[in-house]
């Protein structure tokens, strides 16, 4: 049971792990469905069909259209369960990654094409075996193996290897079911002069099998399991040692899970029907019984779900020894490593036909089988994990010894390890090491208390690479670089800015352009009907400046796309800054002649004298100079430049302009700002005038406009990440600029081309001398 939830939850810890980097399945979220096969072949193909099917039933009705209900399946652990499962999902293309299933039959793509595993072949660990053998000279040697696919293709391939160099006494298979078959093999055992005996059998033959090995008293014999029993040191408990101490295993290589420890101590059992081994695990450890629960742990004590797991020290909690377990682990990144090589398919590049890609929304399962066959990277703990051409992963073993330990237990001690990353097809030489050296994207870690020739193998942190074997440290990337995922190079970083050809700038540039271009079409239409009372009511010259203005502020956000550079970057706030006080300096003149023109109306008043045509011109020539003052100042001081910004990615880098100086920057905004809310004010004022000299309204209402613009771009400049940032200036600018264009101008184009009879003299007169009645 330990195992089995050690398994499940390593599942679900690694594709909790993986949902929370963004690095690997960016804006991607994996989603899962465990289902227990409770060791039966019949139950193993149910889930397979259901999962396919996407039913409750285990009739299976598999679409053609769509994105499938699941696109990989990670299982079964038994070879002879997998060999059926693979079977059915071969015939769709849904890859099967198993954890366990070693045997070398499965290596056959021919018949078992979309099968996987992250469990070396049989055929390896034969190999390792044989290698063993022959380093002490044995050449007469026996084999005992269950009577299933797992145990029949083993002794295949070692009674084939040990052929070429010794003899096989006896070579056997039985299963659990067949008593007198196993007493017929163990006779045999005796009467061999064979010493050495190498046994291939999962855990239920296995315990039968040493039982009646132990009841028969038989010893003297070396004993060499496979992976599926020399994890269990408990057959040479304190009184069985004499027969099966100094046990030789070879089993998958020990990997370590970070934070998995901490992982499994933080679950809490839950009464849910359809998952109920953690309820099953949680009677067990406590020696207590849910009242929900009428079928597992029976005891008088009730389980209240509040015992203390942290304190409780069992097996469970000890994670030295994650082999299958950290198999499992590595069989969920392999599926989330080959999903990232399908979302960064290059477009144009792709591997199917027309060199397309896959659509991350709408691929099928033989689209992601593709990429599986080409995945390769390193785990947290720095093991390769990629695939040969049959499907089987890089071997990699430990080689262990039952030993005592000093407090009379049995325990399984690694006394070798052998890494088949670089030796695949060579002969296999085990090591006996402390430690393996660490491959790059990783740097040595020496143990506390320890020889120097022990140590453990750390990532490298994000941004820092090892390109060598036992870096003892990792170097930092430069700023315009990044660490790749195999954390062995420095790759140049993304470079971010909103340029012309994406659509948000295609969209602002036709924008601006649509807004220049009114401009212009005011500007042509106000000069055509240049001597018609609103237009010279207006004042004229004045309107045909404030027009030109608003063009150039159109045409300044243009300045703000495109790939920043020293002069565009200068250029951007100079013209921004000057255009829109050139804009509001007209706007705030003419806001000043309305209200003088009213009271120059009135008798005795002369009052526009003061105000005249010259006058009107040097105070937004005076306003405008103060700008480019400066504009000037700031440009001398502490120019804006092109700058690169690598802190809210680390993929990325941003290309940006710097504004040089705040106070620059803040004395341009502020001095509109100033001159914003002065028109603003005036306006308001006067806008109980005439309306045939009633601009007032109008300016009131677009600076009203401006005003609300500027004060929201405030907090989202300021929160807007990269590129947006600029986004969010250029808007605020061209919906400022719109927002002066349509309210001043839009009433009177609409008079002038739409209502010719309120363009004349009279109805001027009539206007005023209403106005002088009221008043």
């Amino acid at each position: 049971m330990k195992y089995t939830l050690w398994i499940m939850q390593a599942m679900i810890f690694a594709i909790e792990e993986i949902n929370k980097d963004e690095a690997l399945l960016p804006n991607l979220t994996l989603g899962y469905r465990i289902l227990d096969n409770c060791l039966n072949l019949q139950m193993s193909l149910r889930a397979a069909l259901k999962h396919i099917g996407g039913l409750e039933d285990s009739a299976s009705d598999y679409s053609c259209q769509g994105l499938p209900p699941v696109v990989a399946i990670i299982g079964d652990p038994v070879s002879s369960h997998s060999v059926a499962i693979s079977r059915v999902l071969g015939l769709f293309g849904i890859p099967l990654v198993s954890y366990s299933a070693s045997c070398s039959c499965l290596s056959n793509k021919q018949e078992y094409p979309s099968f996987f595993r992250t469990i070396p072949s049989d055929i390896f660990q034969v190999k390792v075996m044989v290698e063993i053998i022959k380093h002490f000279g044995w050449t007469w040697v026996g084999a005992v193996g269950s009577d299933d696919d797992y145990g029949r293709y083993a002794l295949l391939s070692f009674n084939e290897e040990v052929n070429k160099f010794g003899c096989i006494a006896f070579s056997r298979t039985f299963t659990a079911n067949e008593r007198e078959k196993m007493l017929q093999i163990i006779h045999t055992l005796k009467q061999s002069t064979a010493k050495v005996i190498v046994l291939f059998m999962l855990k239920s033959e296995a315990t039968l099998f040493l039982n009646e090995i132990v009841s028969q008293n038989i010893t003297g014999k070396q004993w060499i399991g496979s992976d599926s029993l020399s994890g269990f040191p408990g057959f040479a408990k304190n009184e069985n040692f004499k027969f099966f101490g100094g046990t030789i295993g070879i089993n998958a290589k020990r990997g370590l899970i970070p934070g998995f420890e901490n992982h499994l101590l933080q679950i809490q059992p839950s009464m849910d029907g359809n998952n109920n081994l953690l309820a099953q695990f949680w009677e067990t450890m406590f020696g207590c019984t849910f009242t929900e629960n009428n079928t597992t742990y029976l005891s008088s004590k009730v389980c209240t779900g509040k015992e203390d797991i942290l304190n409780t020290k069992t097996a469970y909690s000890d994670v030295s020894e994650l082999r299958t377990t950290y198999n499992a682990y590595k069989a969920v990144y392999t599926l989330a490593y080959a999903l990232h090589n399908l979302i960064f398919c290059e477009s144009g590049k792709g591997p199917f036909e027309n060199n397309a890609c896959a659509d991350i929304k709408k691929f099928q399962p033989w689209q992601l089988l593709h990429y599986l066959k080409t995945v390769s990277f390193v785990t947290k703990s720095g093991d390769r994990v990629a695939f040969d051409k049959n499907g089987d992963v890089l071997p990699m073993y430990d080689i262990l010894n039952w030993q005592r330990a000093d407090d009379g237990s049995v325990i399984t001690k690694v006394v070798g390890v052998f890494d088949g990353s670089s030796t695949i097809g060579n002969e296999l030489v085990p090591e006996s090491v402390c430690s393996r050296s660490c491959p790059p994207g990783t740097r040595k870690a020496t143990r506390k208390g320890e020889p120097i020739c022990c140590f453990d193998c750390l990532p490298c942190a994000d941004g820092e690479i090892s390109s060598q074997v036992d870096s003892i440290q990792c170097l930092t990337c430069s700023s315009e670089f990044w660490s790749n995922y195999g954390r062995n190079e420095c790759v140049p970083r993304e470079t971010e800015f909103l340029s012309f050809e994406e659509a948000m700038g295609i969209t602002l540039t036709t924008t601006a352009l649509l807004g220049a271009f009114i401009s212009v079409a005011v500007f042509a239409i106000f000069l055509f009907f240049r001597n018609t009372p609103v237009v010279k009511a207006n004042n004229s010259e004045l309107s045909f400046l404030l027009l030109l203005s608003l063009t150039l502020c159109f045409l300044c956000s243009l300045c703000f796309i495109g790939k920043p550079t020293d002069v565009t970057c200068m250029l951007r706030h100079v013209m921004f800054g000057i255009s829109f006080v050139l804009c509001i300096s007209c706007i705030l003149v003419k806001t000043i002649v309305v209200i003088m023109a009213f009271k120059a109306t009135l008798p005795g008043n002369n009052i526009m004298k003061w105000f005249g045509v010259s006058k009107q011109r040097s105070t937004v020539l005076l306003f405008t100079l103060l700008q480019s003052l400066i504009c000037l100042i700031w440009l001398i001081t502490a120019p804006p430049a092109p700058s690169k910004n690598t802190k809210y990615q680390n993929l990325k880098m941003i290309l940006e302009c710097d504004v040089g100086s705040v106070v620059g920057f803040a004395c341009l905004l502020g001095y509109i700002g100033f001159l914003a809310c002065l028109c603003f004010l005036l306006a308001f004022l006067a806008r109980n005038l005439p309306d045939t000299f009633n601009e007032a309204k109008f300016i009131t209402f677009s600076m009203l406009i401006f005003c609300a613009v500027w004060i929201t771009f405030i907090p989202a400049y300021i929160s807007s990440p990269g590129k947006y940032t600029v986004a969010v200036e250029v808007f605020a600018i061209l919906a400022s600029s719109f927002g002066l264009l349509v309210a001043i101008f839009a009433p009177k184009c609409y008079i002038i081309l739409f209502k010719p009879e309120k363009n004349a003299k009279k109805a001027l007169y009539d206007n005023l001398t209403g106005f002088h009645e009221k008043v």
